[in-house]
């Protein structure tokens, strides 16, 4: 398990320097500053020491305060809207999803509208229509996908999705890796 992290944002949010810690601990900065970057382990000991020195305990560091978000609100949302070919949004579903493995967004497309042209990439991209209808084009090839279908694509060409009906379509696109 990597504590560096984790005890370098204690050490900072006591304000206290490396040197000060490793005064308080009976330590060297050096270790300090190694044990903050995970080059070294401290013994169990030791990470008792050092964490007494930051006012706190073995079993407060280790429980899970730094619990992932799960759920999210509409406003926590990040929202494009109407580019120059878009004539639409994108709604980023999982705010900061560019440091997941997968991105999800909702995609509104008026007539006419059209997403950027995405380069060809390792992974996957699934899509599934909630209404009207979208024309997928990945290089030569174009689908055609309407409300209640899906698809899901190795993209091994540049591609993009555009909307060539007559009413706004909206569609669900999840990317791995994000792309967006």
């Amino acid at each position: 398990m990597k504590l560096g992290n984790k005890l370098r944002r204690l050490r900072q949010k006591r304000n206290l320097t490396q040197e000060e810690l490793a005064d308080r601990c009976e330590l060297s900065k050096g270790f300090i500053s190694q044990v903050e970057r995970d080059l070294t382990s401290p013994s169990i000991t030791t990470l008792a020491d050092i964490l007494e020195s930051l006012g706190t305990d073995l079993k407060s560091f280790f429980a899970d305060d730094d619990a992932e978000q799960i759920v999210f609100s509409s406003d926590e949302m990040s929202l494009k809207e109407d580019s120059e070919n878009l004539r639409g949004y994108i709604k980023w579903l999982v705010p900061n999803a560019q440091k997941n493995d997968m991105e999800p967004v909702l995609v509104s497309l008026s007539p006419g509208g059209k997403t950027q042209v995405i380069s060809a990439h390792e992974g996957e991209e699934i899509g599934y229509v909630l209404k009207g209808k979208i024309v997928l084009v990945e290089g030569e090839n174009s689908y055609k996908v309407s409300k209640g279908g899906s698809f899901c694509l190795h993209p091994g060409e540049p591609h993009y999705i555009e909307n060539r009906g007559n009413e706004t379509a909206r569609f669900l696109w999840v990317s791995t890796p994000p792309a967006f």
